[in-house]
């Protein structure tokens, strides 16, 4: 076997994203050797575009939030699929972790007497996200990195990892490359965290950034961990549609937050016709209370444009397809009709809003603060991920631990906006702190010579091969049909043949000739990312297959209503021994009856 460079550290983290950065703080801090891979440049991670704010109930700007009003709107807002233990760690620690962050040198916008400032957001009952501005995730990144950087952290920039080492059942290293010059890389390791992120590029229309090809999740299943809730996949309603460069760049929710309303073309605010009972108590019914409720009166109910996600993002569809949308298939987002109210209107919308204020006058030629902006649903994060201990965030694999967005239960069918950037911190430290223990307790196991030669010959066969499929082309086509049969609205007759069409999409990938060498060639990271797509893309067909009902971000236009026998239970996906993707449902376990009350308190 040729002699690779070998790595050997307590903790190897894998991403570096903010739940990646944050269980590298931790687990360094406990006094163990880390190790960061990350597969762009640090800092570039997919966090800097989680704008509106962090998710915790710090109760600066209304007195009445605390962490069970939290727990009880994230599980609502999940349809009560969640892991409830997860959604109550969240939302007991996640004050705490704003606080260390702002300890650590984030500098956020503050309210007239100096505390954090916190705006509204779709799903939370109360002013709850603490932000900057709209560019929260950048500087929780810019934060976590500055302090990072202290802790002794070996940092591996641009290096992809294409499989996972096991001694036995346990996960003992990772197997990877340097993307610049092709160079193979050996990392052994006591316990490994998976910090990887999302599956948007798996779909045509994303906000997500090239990296989120689904490695984690993939990495994990072909390791044997279970992935759950792979069937519900979060379309943010609100992503730029012109021009067409720039489809499917986010809008950030902190342009309902602070006032903007939707409208179609008739110039009607179509959410007032839509609004579902269990929300109805809470919503309001007319323009001036929604504006009210935006500029902080507590007595106010939030405007209709606040609602879940997945709600909001299947009106505007509705408004597309009845032909009431914009000229380039949209809907307006309107925060310039504020000049109606506020005589400095201008000036607050590009202090609130200066992330999006640059963002439409150097990619779309408009400026938001005369003009609507045209916006339309963008697939945007995914709840589903590895099955992990809510408490210690170790998967069912020993050594392997995961937190962020490709770990899954805190959300259930849907998260709630900041709950994202909470979660981060709070089972990003969790993730470090035990994946540390479980290190000191452990020594580095033997890696299998066999299993890393056969990695790298399949990594190198594209060069090899004498067929001509293009990488790209069988990206575009895979994200292609995701987008039209596996996305907001689903029906069986179009996700069953999905199943067939992927087969075809796996033969296809093993044809993909690459030219070059392997220095400097995006074809080839292309054609290796493939089969990552290509597993969470079977993953999310087959749980929306298996769950016959539509709840939170799953909309079966064939089974339109909740079952309620289906609100009990899981989907989980896991590798049979012959290959092949196996998905049952399991039954979730009883919550606690304290919870139970807390959410009886909160409807």
């Amino acid at each position: 076997m040729p002699d690779y460079e070998t790595f050997e550290r307590d903790v190897l983290v894998i991403g570096a994203g903010g739940a990646g950065l944050r269980a590298a703080i931790e687990a360094s801090a406990a006094g163990v050797s880390v190790g960061l891979v990350c597969k762009s440049l640090l800092g570039k991670a997919h966090t800097v575009m989680a704008e509106g704010g962090i998710a915790a109930a710090l109760a600066n700007v209304d007195e009445r939030d605390n962490w069970k009003v939290h727990f009880s709107d994230t599980m609502r807002g999940g349809q009560y699929v969640n892991n409830w233990r997860m959604a109550e760690l969240h939302a007991r620690e996640a004050p705490d972790r704003v606080r260390e962050l702002e300890a650590w040198g984030a500098v956020f916008d503050r309210t007239k007497d100096g505390r954090i400032l916190q705006r509204n957001f779709g799903g939370h009952k109360y002013a709850r996200l603490a932000h900057v501005g709209d560019r929260t995730g950048l500087e929780m990144i810019r934060t976590l990195q500055d302090h990072g950087i202290h802790q002794g952290i070996d940092v591996y920039m641009e290096h992809t990892i294409l499989s996972l080492l096991k001694d036995g059942d346990r996960v003992v290293g990772a197997f990877g490359y340097e993307r610049e010059r092709g160079r193979f890389k050996i990392f052994r390791a006591k316990a490994i965290v998976l910090a990887t992120g999302g599956i948007g590029r798996a779909y045509k229309i994303t906000s997500n950034s090239w990296e989120y090809t689904g490695d984690g999740h993939s990495l994990a299943y072909d390791a044997g961990a279970e992935l759950i809730d792979m069937e519900f996949v979060q379309f943010h309603p609100t992503g730029m549609v012109w021009p067409p460069s720039v489809s499917g760049i986010l809008v950030t929710e902190g342009v309902r937050g602070d006032g903007g309303i939707l409208t179609n073309k008739e110039g009607r605010r179509f959410m007032f016709d839509d609004i579902p009972a269990s929300y109805k108590a809470q919503t309001a019914d007319n323009e001036e209370e929604g504006w009210r409720y935006c500029q902080g009166d507590k007595n106010a109910r939030r405007p209709p444009e606040l609602l879940t996600r997945d709600h909001v993002s299947r009106c505007i569809v509705r408004e597309i397809k009845e032909g009431r949308g914009s000229p380039h298939g949209g809907v307006f987002l309107d925060i310039s009709w504020i000049k109606q109210k506020l005589p400095n209107s201008a000036e607050y919308i590009k202090r609130k809003l200066p992330s999006m204020y640059h963002q439409f006058k150097q990619l779309a030629d408009i400026d938001i603060t005369e003009q609507a902006m045209e916006v339309g649903p963008t697939t945007h994060y995914i709840m589903g991920g590895v099955r992990v201990d809510p408490d210690t965030q170790m998967s069912r694999l020993p050594g392997l631990f995961a937190a962020g967005e490709c770990a899954a239960g805190i959300n259930g069918a849907n998260r709630l906006g900041g709950n994202s950037l909470s979660d981060l911190l709070v089972f990003g430290k969790r993730a470090g702190e035990f994946a540390a223990k479980f290190a000191k307790e452990n020594s580095l196991g033997e890696v299998d010579n066999d299993k890393i030669e056969t990695t790298a010959r399949e990594a190198l066969a594209a060069f090899e091969r004498a067929g001509n499929e293009n990488p790209y082309q069988v990206q575009h086509d895979l994200q292609e049909i995701m987008q039209h049969s596996v996305g907001i609205v689903r029906n069986e007759n179009e996700m069953k043949p999905v199943l067939d069409r992927l087969k075809e999409f796996r033969d296809r990938a093993n044809g993909v000739r690459v030219i070059g060498n392997r220095e400097f060639n995006p074809g080839w990271h292309t054609a290796l990312d493939l089969k990552n797509l290509l597993t969470v893309s079977e993953a999310i067909a087959c749980a929306a297959l298996e769950r016959k009902e539509s709840r939170g971000a799953q909309f079966r236009e064939d089974y339109p209503n909740k079952d309620e026998a289906l609100g009990k239970v899981n989907t989980i996906v896991s590798k049979a021994a012959d290959g092949s993707m196996q998905v049952r449902l399991e039954p979730i376990q009883e919550m606690p009856d304290n919870l139970k009350q807390v959410i009886e308190e909160n409807r």
